[in-house]
C-alpha cells in the first residue's frame, strides 16, 4: 500500500508542470485518437460491404456505360439472386460545396440488395409509385432540413438541366456502418427524360449489382459475367463490393499513409515530453532515493515508483484526451458529413489510445529508471541539501 500512495503524491507532487504533461498528453490523444477516427471513416465503406453483393462495371473504366441489355443473361447467370442496375447521377443542390452522393437506381430491387437502408412501408410504398420520387437518408435530409413530400431541385453536371425529385421516403441505417448521406431516385425516371433530350445517352446504366445465393460462389459467378461479354463492345469487370470500394480507396493511399505517418510522430513527439518529465523528477529526486536506497529499498521497487509516476500521468492524459474525442468527433460529424458519412470514434480506437498511453509511460520512464537505480548511494546523498 505504501508504494502506490508514493506513486500518486510523486505524480503530483509539482502540480503544474504534471498538469501542463498531462493537457499535452491528452491533446497528443485527442489529435491521435481523431486520425484514426478519420482512417476507419476512410475505409467504412470496406466495412459495410457485403460478402453476397457484386459490382458489374465497364472494364475500361467507371465512366463508361453498359448496354441495359446486360440485365437479363446476367440476371439468368447460376448463382445469381438478384440483380439492381443504376448511374451516378453527379447532380448538385444549389451550389457545388453542398456535395453528396446521389444515384439513379431500379428502386425495388435495389432496396432489396440493401436490407441495412431501413425505410417505413409506406414510405416506400410511395416511393415505389412516384416516378419523380426519391430517397434520402437521415443524416441527408436533417442537413438540408428535407421532409417528406418536399420539391427539391438538382442542377445536372453530367445530365444538364434542372431535375426535380418529390421526397418520398427518408431511410436510416440499420448499423452504425450504413451510409445514411445518399440520396437514390427512380432511374426510369432519368431514361425516359433522355430518351426526349439526349437519345444516345438512354438504355444503358454506370453499374450492376449482382446479389448472389452465396458468397462462396462469388467468384464463379464474377467469371461467368465477365466471360459472357468477353470480346463484346463494353466488355464488363465485376468484382466483390469489397474490392470495387477498395479500389476508390487505393486511389488516395498516399492521403491514408500520411494519416498514418502523422499519427505515430505524435506518439513520438509526446514520448519525448513525457521523457523529458520523467528526466527532470528524477534528476529532482535523486537524494530521495539514494534515502529510499538506505531504507532498503530494492531497485526493482524504485523502478516500480518511477515507472508508476509516468503511467499516473500519461494515464490521466489519455482518459483527459479520450473524453474530448467524442465531442470532437460530433464536431468533425456535423462539419465533414458530406466527406465522411460514417464518422464516430471506434472501440477499438479507444484501445488504441489506451495502449500508446501505456506505451509512452513506459518508455519514458526506462532511462529515468535507469539512472536511478545505478547511482551509487553516497553519490545520491551528496545532492541532499
Amino acid at each position: 500500500m505504501i508504494l502506490p500512495k508514493m506513486i500518486l503524491k510523486n505524480a503530483f507532487r509539482r502540480k503544474v508542470r504534471t498538469g501542463l504533461t498531462i493537457l499535452a498528453m491528452g491533446i497528443a490523444i485527442l489529435a491521435f485518437g481523431l486520425l484514426r477516427t478519420v482512417l476507419s471513416a476512410w475505409y467504412a465503406g470496406v466495412d459495410a460491404s457485403s460478402a453476397t453483393r457484386l459490382v458489374t462495371r465497364n472494364s475500361v473504366s467507371l465512366i463508361f456505360p453498359l448496354p441495359l441489355s446486360y440485365l437479363d443473361k446476367i440476371r439468368h447467370t447460376s448463382g445469381v439472386k438478384q440483380v439492381s442496375y443504376g448511374n451516378w447521377f453527379g447532380g448538385i443542390y444549389i451550389s457545388e460545396k453542398n456535395f453528396f452522393a446521389n444515384f439513379a437506381v431500379e428502386p425495388k430491387s435495389y432496396l432489396e440488395l440493401y436490407p441495412e437502408f431501413v425505410l417505413p412501408e409506406a414510405q416506400k410504398a410511395d416511393f415505389l409509385r412516384d416516378r419523380r420520387g426519391f430517397v434520402a437518408g437521415k443524416k441527408l435530409a436533417e442537413r438540408f432540413g428535407w421532409h417528406t413530400g418536399d420539391i427539391v431541385t438538382l442542377k445536372g453536371t453530367i445530365y444538364p438541366g434542372d431535375w426535380d425529385f418529390v421526397l418520398r421516403g427518408i431511410y436510416t441505417g440499420r448499423t452504425q456502418t450504413a451510409d445514411e448521406t445518399q440520396f437514390f431516385f427512380h432511374w426510369d425516371y432519368l431514361n425516359e427524360t433522355l430518351k426526349k433530350r439526349y437519345p444516345s445517352m438512354a438504355d444503358q446504366v454506370g453499374f450492376y449489382m449482382i446479389g448472389v445465393t452465396d458468397p462462396h460462389v462469388s467468384a464463379d459467378v464474377a467469371l461467368e459475367v465477365d466471360a459472357m461479354f468477353a470480346n463484346s463492345r463494353a466488355e464488363t469487370l465485376t468484382e466483390t463490393e469489397k474490392a470495387f470500394v477498395l479500389g476508390f480507396i487505393s486511389m488516395t493511399e498516399a492521403i491514408v499513409m500520411v494519416i498514418k505517418i502523422v499519427s505515430l510522430v505524435i506518439i513520438v513527439i509526446i514520448m519525448a515530453v513525457v521523457a523529458n518529465t520523467m528526466a527532470m523528477t528524477t534528476r529532482e529526486r535523486t537524494g530521495e532515493y539514494a534515502v529510499l536506497k538506505t531504507l532498503g529499498y530494492s531497485g526493482l521497487q524504485i523502478g516500480t515508483l518511477i515507472a508508476g509516476e509516468a503511467l499516473v500521468i500519461t494515464l490521466s492524459g489519455c482518459l483527459l484526451g479520450i473524453a474530448m474525442t467524442y465531442p470532437a468527433a460530433r464536431f468533425f460529424t456535423t462539419s465533414l458529413g458530406a466527406y465522411f458519412p460514417v464518422f464516430f470514434v471506434e472501440p477499438f480506437t479507444v484501445v488504441l489510445d489506451l495502449g500508446a498511453a501505456l506505451l509512452v509511460g513506459l518508455v519514458a520512464a526506462v532511462i529515468p529508471i535507469r539512472q536511478a537505480v545505478v547511482i551509487r548511494i553516497a553519490d545520491g546523498l551528496r545532492r541532499i541539501g
